[in-house]
């Protein structure tokens, strides 16, 4: 075989070593993030239950840990969803239609929603509407 047929060769091998690498680690980053975001759903009943436990009880020491988990929520970054104002069907779900106020204003939360700071919802804020 001649000399400059291995180098072509080799040098395709190379670029395609390369392209696979590159591919690899772009697949794991997808994984990694899909993983992450799982395993903040999963927590989220749980940041719920402690949240209504507080209410009931106004622990210092769960208010603590509360905070922490709000801690690693925001260095993952997931926000909670506002819900002061206007309805926003991208953010918001209306469990609940309320008379009384000003239409299409958020009355009352009744389960917290949470999103990237990308933008992606992790899940839907639920609220009573004013109709």
């Amino acid at each position: 075989m001649p000399k400059n047929q291995l180098k072509d060769q080799l040098t395709r091998a190379l670029a395609d070593y390369d392209n696979l690498r590159k591919r690899t680690e772009v697949e794991k980053a997808v994984w990694m993030k899909l993983a992450k975001q799982e395993l903040l759903v999963k927590l989220l009943p749980v940041v719920d239950a402690l949240e209504t436990a507080q209410k009931h009880l106004s622990d210092s020491g769960l208010e603590l840990v509360l905070e922490e988990v709000k801690k690693v929520f925001d260095s993952e970054g997931m926000v909670e969803i506002e819900t002061k104002g206007e309805f926003d069907e991208n953010l918001h779900e209306a469990i609940d239609i309320e008379s009384g106020g000003k239409k299409n204003m958020i009355a009352e939360v009744l389960q917290k929603g949470y999103k990237f700071s990308d933008g992606e919802v992790i899940r839907h804020a639920k609220v009573r509407v004013y109709k």
